[in-house]
């Protein structure tokens, strides 16, 4: 019988989307002028670095996740292109992107925690004398 109920914890969880139909949905609500289509641009691409490159190995290419991750943490209003401009511009709440990005990131950083890592041992070599004891078994 407690099976049938569904527990707090399910009850209030967010749908999960993918981040394409995230911004199909946000391109059909806001007009088509090009600005609007940078800024949607703009908010994809940082996203895609955020997600992308979380786990980086690469210096370089980490520096794509960190540089995503300051820009979405910062509240700069003063250049046309912040956070928190693109958010209110497109009227999406800026603080409900962070926290999700949020919580994506410690669901992504746990599961990586959490796997397992085995270490593969190396076949023993046959060696020459054996392949001609093999190749003579054979014959």
């Amino acid at each position: 019988m407690a099976q049938m109920f569904i527990g707090d914890a399910q009850l209030f969880e967010p749908d999960t989307i993918l981040p394409s139909q995230f911004f199909a949905a946000v391109r059909k609500k806001v007009p088509q002028e090009a600005e609007y289509r940078l800024a949607v641009a703009v908010l994809e691409d940082a996203i895609d670095c955020y997600q992308k490159h979380l786990n980086a190995a690469d210096p370089k290419v980490r520096q794509l996740f960190e540089d995503a991750e300051a820009w979405v943490a910062s509240d700069d209003r003063v250049w046309p292109f912040s956070f928190v401009n693109i958010c209110e511009l497109l009227n999406i709440n800026p603080a409900y992107v962070r926290r999700g990005l949020e919580a994506w990131k410690k669901r992504a950083l746990g599961a990586r925690a959490g796997a397992k890592v085995v270490t593969l041992k190396p076949k023993p070599s046959v060696r020459e004398g054996d392949r001609r004891h093999m190749a003579a078994k054979a014959s």
